[in-house]
């Protein structure tokens, strides 16, 4: 199963994450199918490709809680219906 999910990087203390379509069963920083966007919850910055993310929504990628919380804040939901 395809999943959106973030992936950690940065140093200690200053981490970022990745947003990234992965298979579920794959380690968190493992190779990522693909890399979808970027947040950092220090300053709440996120930037997403959105046509590839509503692309992986279309074709059945589940998003873990964390990620939906940024996609729906974000308004990517109301894309992927129209």
């Amino acid at each position: 199963m395809i999943k959106l999910r973030l992936k950690r990087y940065g140093k200690k203390r200053e981490v970022s994450y990745r947003i990234v379509a992965m298979n579920s069963r794959d380690r968190r920083d493992g190779r990522p199918l693909e890399e979808l966007g970027f947040y950092n919850p220090r300053t709440d910055e996120t930037r997403l490709e959105v046509p590839a993310i509503v692309k992986r929504l279309q074709e059945g990628a589940q998003p873990t809680k964390t990620v939906q919380r940024i996609l729906e804040k974000a308004n990517v939901y109301e894309q992927l219906k129209a």
